[in-house]
């Protein structure tokens, strides 16, 4: 499982209590497609679920409810069934048939040209089922190889009504130019209106293309293309392709005339004149078988309508079993023939019943003991185990069932078989049905304490996916590069669970790591622009206004420090505060005038601040001195330890 799809919220989610969404398998400008499970008919679908930017858009919500309503209308074995349509909360959804195969579109960036009888194959079909459309009264609108699917088993079908409209409803609105601009037909570009014809016009510049190996108008902008749609005829398909058959040339210019009354007047009309050109030429649709191995469950990528291309396992071979189309057959020529045929049947007739006498003696033994006695094993993925033997018992072969992890095949369903579908075998051979048992369980070791990289690659191991970016934290009792905490979420969805002393989980989980960046880096004593850099190069955003404290030890102007964090510790982008110095703090000096010598001296003492005066008062009695100036004078603000000078003079 790709991370992308690790990430996306809707894998592994219930839908409206239905559908178990299971893997993505297109995205688009519109829509997300998905396979989902569906968990009452317990079959596999396409959840085609609407972008959530545009569900307050009623526009596209109208065009998002009518592709399912059209389609819904529609029982055509050429259209794609269209089961359901839904909301859950505000995620609005469409469940669709799963038709695991390409696109027309792949198939023509495989071959660039088509052959004329894969050609015809693909035609008839999709005028089948636009038929069915137009019968309905249901104009398509976007009729493009995009949106015709090629499916596995063989299957071909039109799908996308997302812009389909009943023919009652083809004025020229907001919506007249939607569609792809390569297959708009000139009467969209000029008045806005569309009906039945223009489907018409775009399955005739889609059969130019599969004829010619590209479309006819080519240009840099839209609007040029546009402009040629409108005022040149399409060219004949033959001048880029001179094995196109004149029949098919034709058919090409009248689905393309610039005036709608000029062309089929619906599909029905313009399949019946296709089904005249297929006897004409003597090829007929064919059917369309993949290998029975080596193939895989895969939708295209969607282009914006919710199909499109991608990575896909080619179907359709690039010769069909038809007989061989010859373009240069006239009427004379035919007669010429049908005498020749004549002449040898008699000759024929002989061969043919000693064939046929050999065909019998050898029938025998093929079927008895040579390669017809052995049967093929058939694919049985994606179906439980019941029903996977019940496929190989009807094939005349024994089912064992085994267990094996998966993360990409729900838990009760096959992953694979051994010997591989298609392997052919004797009557009676045992075949082991490997079922998955869901993600494997992974006892996780304590992840605390180890270094990031070291639990990224015991997560790597245990194929627990984890994001490219870890949180991070200040710790100044873990080391820098080391993890604090980790907690893995469960893909199955569920609340996170703590992984910092080891659990037990399942692959596919998501786990997230919880990392030490150390201490936030000590400023004191840095000036404030100094601080601001060191604390900036770890991610924390310092804050314009700062926070003032005296300090004896740090200089006036510069950090003491950062203001505490109310709780916890300090997490990369977290805003800090400063705390600036204003120097030494000051106290007022007490005023001793008038004081005898040694009372003065302790009282200054006392306040903190040293004394002085003339050593000659030493001598003198305490009692007989008396203080009467001193400097700096009583009432001021010094720093503490100042020396103040005391003047005295004797008394008595």
């Amino acid at each position: 499982m790709s991370m992308s799809q690790q990430t996306d919220p809707l894998i592994g989610r219930l839908v409206d209590q239905r559908y178990r969404v299971r893997a993505r398998i297109a995205r688009g400008g519109m829509a997300t497609v998905y396979v989902a499970t569906d968990l009452r008919l317990e079959r596999r679908v396409a959840l085609k679920v609407m972008h959530g930017h545009l569900s307050d858009d009623s526009v596209f919500q109208s065009r998002f409810i009518q592709e399912a309503r059209s389609a819904a209308r529609l029982a055509d074995p050429h259209v794609v069934n269209v089961f359901d349509q839904g909301q859950d909360g505000e995620m609005a959804y469409l469940v669709m048939e799963y038709l695991p195969g390409i696109t027309l579109r792949d198939l023509l960036r495989e071959q660039k040209r088509l052959t004329i009888p894969q050609t015809i194959t693909i035609m008839d079909a999709i005028l089948s089922g636009l038929a069915a459309a137009h019968r309905a009264g249901i104009v398509h609108r976007d009729v493009k190889p995009e949106n015709v699917l090629l499916a596995e088993d063989g299957r071909i079908k039109i799908g996308d009504f997302g812009l389909a409209r009943a023919t009652t409803a083809n004025t020229a609105t907001g919506q007249m130019l939607l569609g792809t601009i390569a297959y708009l037909a000139p009467e969209l570009v000029t008045r806005g209106t569309a009906d039945a014809r223009s489907d018409i016009y775009a399955l005739g510049i889609m059969l130019y293309e599969m004829l010619a190996g590209e479309q006819p108008y080519k240009g840099e902008q839209p609007m040029q293309i546009a402009y040629q749609h409108a005022t040149d005829s399409v060219p004949r398909p033959s001048a880029k392709n001179p094995g196109v058959p004149e029949p098919l040339d034709e058919l090409v210019l009248w689905a393309t005339e610039r005036e709608p009354d000029e062309r089929p007047l619906d599909a029905r009309t313009m399949l019946d004149r296709l089904r005249e050109i297929e006897r004409e030429l003597g090829v007929f649709p064919q059917v369309v078988r993949s290998a029975p191995t080596g193939s895989h469950e895969i939708v295209a990528e969607d282009d914006g309508s919710g199909f499109g291309s991608g990575e896909l396992t080619k179907v359709m071979p690039g010769t069909f079993t038809a007989p061989p189309v010859t373009t240069d057959v006239d009427n004379a020529t035919r007669l010429r023939r049908q005498t020749q045929r004549n002449r040898s049947k008699g000759a024929w007739l002989v061969a043919l019943v000693l064939l046929l006498a050999g065909l019998a003696g050898g029938a025998g033994w093929w079927f008895g003991s040579g390669p017809g006695s052995l049967v093929s094993v058939p694919d049985v993925r994606g179906v439980g185990f019941a029903d996977a033997e019940l496929a190989i018992v009807a094939q005349g072969l024994r089912a064992e069932e085994a267990g094996e992890n998966s993360l990409d095949v729900q838990e009760g369903l096959v992953i694979r078989t051994d010997p591989d579908p298609g392997a052919r075998l004797d009557r009676e051979a045992l075949v082991t049905v490997y079922v998955s048992r869901g993600p494997a369980e992974v006892s996780l070791p304590p992840l605390a304490g180890q270094t990031e990289d070291a639990a990224r690659e015991l997560l790597r191991q245990s194929i627990v996916a984890v994001a490219d970016e870890s949180d991070g934290e200040f710790d100044p009792d873990v080391a820098d590069g080391t993890v604090i905490s980790a907690t893995v979420t469960p893909a199955a969805g569920g609340d996170p669970v703590a992984c910092s002393d080891g659990c037990l989980v399942r692959q596919g989980d998501a786990a997230a790591l919880l990392v030490s960046r150390g201490a936030v880096p000590d400023v004191t004593g840095l000036s404030v622009d100094r601080a601001t850099e060191t604390l900036t190069d770890v991610d924390l955003q310092v804050s314009g206004e700062t926070r003032t404290d005296s300090s004896n030890s740090i200089a006036e102007g510069d950090v003491i420090g950062i203001v505490g964090r109310d709780e916890g510790n300090w997490r990369p982008g977290d805003v800090v505060t400063l705390i600036v110095s204003t120097g030494p703090p000051l106290f007022e000096v007490p005023d001793v005038v008038g004081q005898t010598r040694d009372a003065a001296a302790e009282t200054l003492r006392d306040a903190g601040f040293e004394v002085s005066y003339s050593a000659l008062w030493n001598i003198w009695p305490d009692g007989l001195t008396a203080v009467t100036a001193q400097d700096p004078r009583g009432g001021s603000m010094q720093v503490s330890g100042t020396t103040i000078t005391l003047q005295i003079t004797a008394t008595g």
